[in-house]
């Protein structure tokens, strides 16, 4: 009986150093393999999900020390409004629950979207093991910096939502209050909120893809400086569109910071483009005629020079690998 306790020990050890870096730094595996690992990646993911999940539901009646509870965090721009524009009869700012267990569901909803922010650096990593060996290094430091910058960009455009959310609120709910009163429903209200915030973050990403696009050559700074005015007023039609409620307050805001946004990823691309002109001087690129070849090695490689991967049985790797 101790023999297949040991033969699975060995697989499990022989898997680990599949995974590990040290004893396999290019990643090689074959597709079953691939397969297994992404199983398990996803499911580290969903994991860490669900932890999170449970934390935000704890969280949105509960206080974390100095910190508000998540409740709190939300039903606050609504609090915020004045009370002479509020139903009368309620203590403190409270929403309405219409249908059985719409609070619970609320509840949940928000403690999942708050725990996988708040769990993000865990999932993310299981989403970057599992592609990150299929990349060169040069490959992963842009990849490293493009989700480092996009995280602290839609960080940044929800935090400006936030912000922004209360004056949205007096402001439309301000229009006939002689005739009407402010009596939000729950579902109604909760979904604006998270609306706005995934709006504001995602809409911040756009710059950095600007970025992204000039980097790899596909737009010049020269052409984003012809269509600058036409950014600008593309930015404003598409805050006036995508925020709800087409409240005055939140798409000047948006508009606002996309067109600053903008504005820098230009002149980054401007700053980029000049070290590339400067490059191809002094590689003397531009004095080339169109019918020279460019000063590259053009010298294929033979097979004996590339390096061979074994594999289990010894020999050089197959087409089933996949790296």
């Amino acid at each position: 009986m101790a023999e297949p306790a040991s033969g699975n020990g060995d697989t499990r050890r022989s898997k680990r150093r599949k995974r590990s870096r040290r004893s396999n730094p290019d990643g090689t595996m074959t597709l079953i393999e691939h397969i297994y690992e992404f199983r398990r990646r996803l499911g580290y993911a969903l994991l860490a999900i669900v932890v999170g999940g449970i934390f935000g539901f704890f969280w949105f009646e509960t206080k974390l020390g100095p910190i508000p509870s998540l409740g709190d965090l939300m039903i606050g721009p609504y609090c915020q409004i004045p009370q002479q524009q509020r139903l009368a009869g309620i203590d403190g700012c409270r929403l309405l629950q219409t249908v059985p267990f719409e609070s619970f569901m609320i509840r949940l909803q928000v403690g999942v979207a708050a725990g996988a922010v708040l769990l993000s650096p865990a999932w993310l990593y299981q989403i970057w093991a599992f592609i990150a060996p299929g990349l060169y290094s040069k490959e992963r430091k842009y990849a490293l910096t493009f989700v480092s910058f996009a995280s602290v960009l839609f960080a940044a455009g929800a935090v400006l939502a936030y912000l922004l959310v209360p004056h949205a609120l007096q402001l439309l709910t301000s229009f006939g209050q002689d005739q009407f009163v402010t009596a939000l429903t729950a579902d109604k209200y909760i979904s604006f909120i998270m609306s706005l915030l995934v709006i504001f973050g995602v809409s911040f990403e756009l710059p950095l893809l600007v970025v992204m696009l000039n980097r790899v050559g596909v737009v010049k700074y020269v052409q984003l400086k012809k269509w600058r005015r036409g950014i600008v007023f593309a930015l404003f039609v598409f805050a006036a569109f995508a925020t709800p409620g087409s409240d005055p307050f939140s798409m000047l805001g948006l508009a606002g910071a996309l067109t600053v946004l903008f504005e820098v990823a230009i002149q980054l691309s401007r700053l980029h483009d000049r070290k590339k002109d400067r490059l191809r001087t002094d590689e003397g690129w531009d004095q080339l005629a169109d019918d020279e070849a460019a000063p590259f090695d053009y010298t294929p490689s033979t097979v004996d020079d590339e390096p061979s991967t074994p594999t289990a049985s010894g020999g050089r790797s197959t087409t089933d690998d996949i790296t």
